[in-house]
């Protein structure tokens, strides 16, 4: 019975917890407990995205389950994820990017949202689950990973590395800069229209380009 509470799912994008919408929720987070502490050794190191289906969760309930994993397991969770997301082609493609990124070096996760005045800085690289909106801006030492619209400022590699990028599934910045490159803003606006998809910006000799993030 109480295995029926609790389902994990493990995929190359990460993981899917199916939880039972009918009993309390103390009672799933001791399920969760004695699967994860179960299944530890099974997930070692590996870094992953986390989903939810089943039932509906409030953000304490998700820090709660995190909690959970973090304390009983060496799981590193990079972001979770909506479930009507997780199928897309688009969502995986920017998921791929982000296990590769995690591999090389450390990173911030930002959950939510930029709004007007806001600004994110970061000396490592940013993955931020939301918008960038007209008005913020996010200045990262590192690589810039936008899980959503891209219409603010985004300085990535502020310390001058070029070699840095910046992922969204909609780019149309306000002010795009990579290293001490910085873009301009009508050919970035021109691109971004012929590209279907998620796209990602670079440094190619002085000058920033789009390209689509899946060919």
């Amino acid at each position: 019975m109480m295995d029926r509470l609790v389902t994990i799912r493990s995929s190359r994008y990460g993981l899917d917890l199916e939880l039972n919408p009918d009993v309390d929720f103390d009672i799933l987070l001791d399920t969760l407990v004695r699967k994860f502490r179960d299944s530890a050794r099974f997930f070692k190191d590996a870094s992953m995205a986390l989903s939810f289906s089943g039932r509906s969760l409030s953000r304490t309930d998700e820090d709660r389950i995190l909690k959970v994993i973090q304390d009983n397991t060496r799981i590193n969770i990079l972001c979770i994820i909506e479930h009507d997301e997780k199928d897309g082609l688009m969502y995986k493609s920017i998921i791929d990017r982000v296990l590769a990124d995690a591999g090389r070096r450390e990173g911030q996760v930002y959950r939510g949202t930029l709004r007007r005045r806001q600004i994110l800085e970061s000396r490592e690289g940013i993955v931020i689950l939301g918008d960038v909106e007209p008005g913020a801006r996010v200045v990262s030492g590192g690589s810039v990973i936008i899980v959503g619209n891209l219409y603010g400022s985004v300085h990535a590699g502020a310390y001058g590395d070029t070699d840095s990028y910046v992922v969204a599934l909609s780019m149309q910045p306000r002010q795009l800069v990579i290293g001490n490159i910085e873009a301009k803003r009508q050919i970035i606006d021109q691109e971004s229209l012929t590209i279907d998809g998620p796209k990602i910006a670079v440094v190619d000799g002085r000058h920033i380009y789009l390209d689509p993030l899946v060919e």
